[in-house]
């Protein structure tokens, strides 16, 4: 099948963390006085929420909410004895996932032995940009009450549980109350309208109830999207400088958008 783009929605938006929040970074030293679990940090050494930890999470969602989380549905995007990673991947024309997200082509293994090649390859419609720290956001009353200058160290014990001796270790934290300001660029193909766009926003949905980063059990990670803005630039926009269409001016929250 051949595509034509139509045209590019472009969501803009705030991500407010409502508890701590911890994206990890991968150390390979430790500091003296240094924390166990660090947070990711850009140049400038602020912590940001990278745009493939929010791809990644409110992709595994969708694939829960359309039933597609079973061996069957299921390939090795990495084969490894030790971190196994399995994503859905199919070669139906309609499965929203992959429609947004992305197919590729080649042959793939799925979690019960069987390999596909899949004929229906599919170009990623979504685009994720690293959202970065609204510095603003870390008020003077908060930065008295914080370790560092943008972030805390929360302080958690593992215990043994036969002789409960304690494990302690060091989390460093992003405070609740930090705002990111994020952007989403959603391709449209064909003439598909707003139908992916409406799945993404259920996407946005469900992890507002669910938890970004690690050790959403434990509390952290919970954040709302706010300060939500969709504008839709086709093919006018880019070829003859034509102004964009402003479908959501500025939504409070993820509840006032109507498609």
């Amino acid at each position: 099948m051949s595509y034509v783009l139509k045209g590019k929605y472009i969501i803009n938006f705030d991500i407010v963390a409502k508890t701590g929040l911890h994206i990890g970074a991968s150390n390979n030293t430790m500091d003296i006085g240094g924390v166990d679990n660090a947070v990711i940090k850009d140049e400038k050494g602020r912590p940001y929420i990278p745009g493939s930890s929010l791809k990644g999470k409110m992709r595994a969602l969708m694939e829960y909410t359309e039933g597609l989380v079973s061996p069957e549905n299921l390939i090795y995007s990495k084969e490894s004895k030790e971190e196994p990673i399995r994503i859905h991947m199919c070669d139906k024309f309609d499965c929203a996932v992959c429609n947004i997200f992305g197919r590729n082509h080649g042959k793939h293994k799925s979690i019960n032995g069987n390999e596909s090649v899949y004929e229906n390859v599919t170009p990623t419609r979504l685009m994720v940009r690293d959202a970065k720290l609204d510095e603003n956001s870390i008020t003077e009353e908060m930065k008295d009450n914080i370790d560092m200058e943008w972030t805390e160290v929360k302080y958690e014990n593992n215990l043994d549980r036969i002789t409960s001796a304690a494990n302690p270790r060091q989390t460093e934290r992003v405070p609740a109350g930090a705002k990111f300001k994020g952007e989403m660029v959603l391709n449209v193909l064909n003439e598909e309208g707003t139908m992916y766009l409406k799945k993404l926003i259920q996407a946005m949905k469900l992890l507002e109830d669910d938890y970004l980063g690690g050790q959403g059990s434990r509390g952290y990670g919970k954040i709302k999207f706010e300060n939500i803005t969709i504008s839709f630039r086709d093919k006018g926009y880019y070829e003859e400088g034509k102004e964009e269409k402003k479908l959501v001016e500025k939504a409070k929250d993820l509840s006032e958008i109507k498609l």
